[in-house]
């Protein structure tokens, strides 16, 4: 529900996210739950889900498409083709695209105005990944979508 408008699946290398997780540990304490994640094994993929900001005054995640797929680094250019959200309602674009996300990233834990969680105490912090812009070389084959459980944004 409301996919491609207000939240999207993410995929990115396990090694990735397992060095996300271990920054936050560095640097606040907190384990990161796993809660939400599905891992591929067969791929070495996490899925991940991502807010996209959807409201009226919130600024749009934009989609960008590489204008030559074979240019090289230095000579890599891109065009916007317009929010996530419209993009993904046009049919030809409803699969996976490959490229960079860009992404804000917040914590929560969970707390009360009276008590104050503690890190190493048993509870774990959640990371919240908000899709900024996405850098897209185009649309990929070589990854099927993890469908596994209804999302928690519901």
């Amino acid at each position: 529900r409301d996919y491609g408008k207000s939240w999207v699946y993410v995929y990115l290398r396990q090694l990735t996210l397992d060095k996300v997780k271990s920054y936050v540990k560095t640097g606040t304490g907190w384990d990161v739950s796993d809660d939400g994640t599905v891992f591929d094994p067969n791929r070495n993929l996490v899925a991940i889900e991502a807010k996209m900001h959807h409201q009226t005054g919130q600024p749009k995640p934009s989609v960008w498409v590489a204008k030559d797929k074979n240019a090289s680094e230095q000579d890599m250019s891109f065009s916007r083709i317009g929010t996530v959200q419209d993009v993904s309602s046009h049919p030809s674009q409803q699969r996976i695209h490959r490229g960079v996300g860009i992404f804000s990233v917040s914590m929560e834990v969970e707390g009360g105005p009276n008590v104050r969680p503690t890190p190493g105490m048993g509870c774990e912090a959640n990371l919240c990944f908000t899709l900024v812009s996405l850098r897209t070389w185009g649309i990929t084959d070589c990854v099927a979508p993890i469908v596994h459980a209804p999302s928690k944004w519901y």
